[in-house]
């Protein structure tokens, strides 16, 4: 059987163009490496799945190459690229945080820093999650942070920014990673489907952005979860059948059903949802999305807030002309409030029946 290598791991970033969604944070790595501008210390923070430790790995790549491109590229031909692509690079040394959070580790670290490397100019030490070193750690490696050797680069990354102390962050250059935008995520996803011979719908990819929330590495996961269940056939029923997504249809019906003020109809609908194993909760949180997806859809201006892609936009367009302002702003109420009370009460069926009833009602009161 052939080894199967998932594709977080297969298709992760290995130059700087190739990074998805973080463009202001490589082209400012790649400056200071044209200018010779390298900073001792580095902080990357940001969410999960984004892309800080990745950066870091081609940073530090991209500081030893002895032959870079044009475009301020590792070349991955030189000695110290092919030593790091083999990982069996000396000069890149990374620590885990989360294991390794010690004084006894840090001073093995702040041991080890002295020693110059063997092939380029720098020694570069990546500390993943860096937060959860102790604060004696943090004490310990206060000064070598300060005042390191002149061939030494610290890459700190973490998700939690504020658990760090003062002192550490005052002595690091500091690049906060955005979550990375759902029309990125899909593109990316799309030229991976692509390479590996996947046929996948527009609308399946984007609900898989969307629920990767940001992060490509569980984007990524979830894609090859979808192959595992769909196989080289990917449609949009697969996924949301898959991942537990409540259809986008259902959200565009209880609207034409709320506007046409069809109690009975919406009851029975979200009765039809709870069948399909939704609950309450999973239901009403989607609603307050779509009346605001609908919203937005609206005007002009807003619209590059809708994050679906093609046939879902317009239907989107056609919905919101006919809901006006005030039923839309006093649905999202409405819906805002249901999901406040969900978790007290002690009838959650009843209180989203309750919403429902009186966003259905919103328009009967005009009349």
């Amino acid at each position: 059987m052939e080894n199967f290598i998932v594709s977080a791991r297969k298709y992760r970033p290995d130059t700087f163009q190739t990074v998805v969604g973080q463009a202001s944070i490589t082209s400012t790595l790649k400056n200071a490496i044209k200018n010779s501008q390298l900073a001792h210390a580095y902080l990357f923070c940001g969410p999960r799945g984004v892309g800080k430790t990745t950066c870091a790995r081609i940073f530090a790549k991209t500081i030893n190459c002895q032959n870079l491109t044009a475009d301020i590229e590792p070349c991955n031909e030189c000695e110290s690229c092919l030593a790091f692509n083999g990982s069996r690079s000396y000069n890149i040394h990374e620590l885990d945080a989360a294991s390794n959070n010690s004084v006894d580790d840090i001073r093995n670290l702040t041991d080890q820093v002295r020693i110059p490397p063997q092939i380029g100019h720098y020694s570069i030490y990546i500390i993943d999650e860096v937060h959860m070193l102790s604060q004696a750690a943090f004490n310990a490696f206060l000064k070598t942070l300060e005042e390191p050797p002149r061939h030494a680069i610290f890459i700190l990354a973490t998700t939690e920014k504020h658990k760090i102390i003062p002192t550490i962050l005052s002595r690091c250059q500091i690049f906060d990673f955005n979550r990375i935008k759902i029309g990125d995520i899909s593109s990316h996803l799309k030229h991976v489907a692509t390479s590996e011979s996947v046929s996948v719908e527009s609308e399946a990819l984007n609900v898989i952005a969307q629920k990767a929330d940001g992060a490509m590495r569980d984007a990524l996961s979830i894609f090859d979860q979808i192959v595992s269940f769909s196989g080289r056939n990917i449609t949009y029923k697969d996924v949301i059948s898959n991942l537990n997504v409540l259809d986008y249809d259902y959200y565009f019906r209880i609207v034409d059903l709320f506007l046409a003020n069809d109690i009975s109809g919406s009851l029975l609908l979200f009765n039809e949802i709870l069948d399909h194993g939704f609950d309450g909760h999973h239901f009403i949180t989607g609603l307050s999305s779509h009346f605001r997806d609908v919203m937005v859809s609206k005007d002009p201006v807003t619209i590059q807030l809708l994050e679906v892609g093609g046939e879902i936009r317009e239907k989107y367009k056609v919905q919101a002309t006919r809901c006006d302002n005030d039923f839309l702003i006093g649905a999202l109420q409405i819906a805002n409030e249901c999901d406040l009370q969900y978790k007290a009460s002690q009838n959650k069926r009843l209180l989203v029946e309750l919403a429902t009833i009186k966003i259905a009602q919103l328009t009967l009161k005009k009349k």
